[in-house]
């Protein structure tokens, strides 16, 4: 018996648990849509990209797109540059090895052209150059989101994490051959990597407008040649450089080794590849046996591992383009070779590149 008498109904009792049980129902059914809400929108559909396009995802397609426009922008800056002949060269500083580094307005001309250019269009991406970038002489570069139809044929759209990816930026390889207005030499140069691994690049040649570009499991405008000697190989090395490598190569594959010397790293990696161009070189070998910086090799690594090349250092490790601006183990690069067996052959110069 209920207190004071009072006699609780049974069908009373089952409605004011209903209306309780509603009450309830209403407030939790609201958190659980607002969760589910939060949910659906912070997780990916399945087989989608991981975030929505514009916000926290990249198409690799319009950046090989930007990044080639980058490339040509900034070598328009280097020509007009070198062509009326207003370098204002000055010395930034010196190599490991002591030797001098210049820098000129075309340095920084394209850098601000390139680096802007591409800082409009994904905002969100981590980019690497070898110039500093002067936030007070900042440059409004637009980009009308337009792929150039070579491309558009053929390269699918590719969306990937903006986080996982960096791009590096070479505004004007081979500066110390531009001050002495050895032009052939000289390329601009984009390259995106996707968690440290090279998938994008793009070498330019301002002074003859001739540009390639490959994109990893995606396609390229160039190729490799139909033929490599691997007994006698062409082997193309920096000008400053060549002393260190010609002995070895010539005691490892004989006298009649043919040592090339050039500028720039873009120029080399295009001299193992199929250049329909006058002043291009061509070899067989690229080898680099002292300390290098990343957005020197970074795109020519990317062009060789589209194409199925290779690019290591000289103990066969792969390069990995996040962290430090520089690559202490040298580097040796071949397409269309026995890449191992060539690293074989030359382990005495793994020596040469920590000094």
């Amino acid at each position: 018996m209920a207190p004071m008498g009072i006699r609780l109904s049974p069908l009373g009792m089952a409605v004011f648990c209903l209306l309780g049980l509603g009450v309830l129902y209403h407030l939790y059914s609201g958190f659980l849509a607002g969760r589910f809400a939060f949910f659906m929108l912070s997780e990916p559909a399945a087989g989608g990209p991981e975030t929505p396009h514009g916000s926290g995802a990249v198409d690799l397609r319009e950046l090989l797109a930007v990044s080639v426009l980058a490339a040509v922008r900034g070598g328009e800056e280097v020509k007009r540059v070198r062509d009326g002949n207003d370098l204002n060269a000055k010395a930034k500083g010196k190599t490991r090895e002591g030797a001098e580094e210049q820098l000129t307005s075309g340095d920084l001309l394209s850098n601000r052209r390139m680096f802007y250019l591409l800082k409009s269009a994904f905002p969100a991406v981590q980019i690497n150059s070898e110039e500093r970038v002067d936030t007070a002489d900042q440059e409004t570069v637009s980009w009308n989101r337009s792929i150039p139809e070579d491309i558009k044929q053929k390269i699918q759209p590719k969306e990937v994490p903006a986080e996982s990816v960096t791009v590096w930026i070479d505004p004007l390889d081979a500066t110390q051959e531009y001050t002495e207005n050895l032009r052939q030499y000289v390329t601009t140069m984009v390259c995106v990597a996707v968690n440290g691994k090279p998938v994008i690049g793009v070498i330019h040649k301002p002074f003859s407008a001739y540009t390639a570009w490959a994109m990893v499991d995606g396609g390229s405008n160039i190729k490799a040649r139909s033929s490599y000697n691997e007994k006698t190989p062409r082997i193309i090395v920096s000008r400053s450089h060549a002393g260190k490598v010609e002995q070895v190569a010539r005691q490892t594959f004989g006298n009649k080794t043919v040592i090339i010397t050039a500028g720039g790293a873009g120029y080399k990696v295009l001299a193992l590849l199929d250049v329909a161009e006058e002043n291009q070189e061509e070899a067989d070998v690229y080898i680099h046996v002292t300390y290098i910086k990343k957005w020197d090799i970074c795109a020519g690594n990317a062009v060789l591992r589209a194409l199925g090349g290779h690019m290591t250092t000289l103990s066969g490790e792969e390069i990995s383009y996040t962290g430090s601006d520089g690559n202490e183990g040298g580097l040796i690069a071949s397409i269309n070779m026995n890449h191992k067996a060539l690293i074989e052959k030359l382990p005495d110069l793994e020596k040469t590149s920590h000094k």
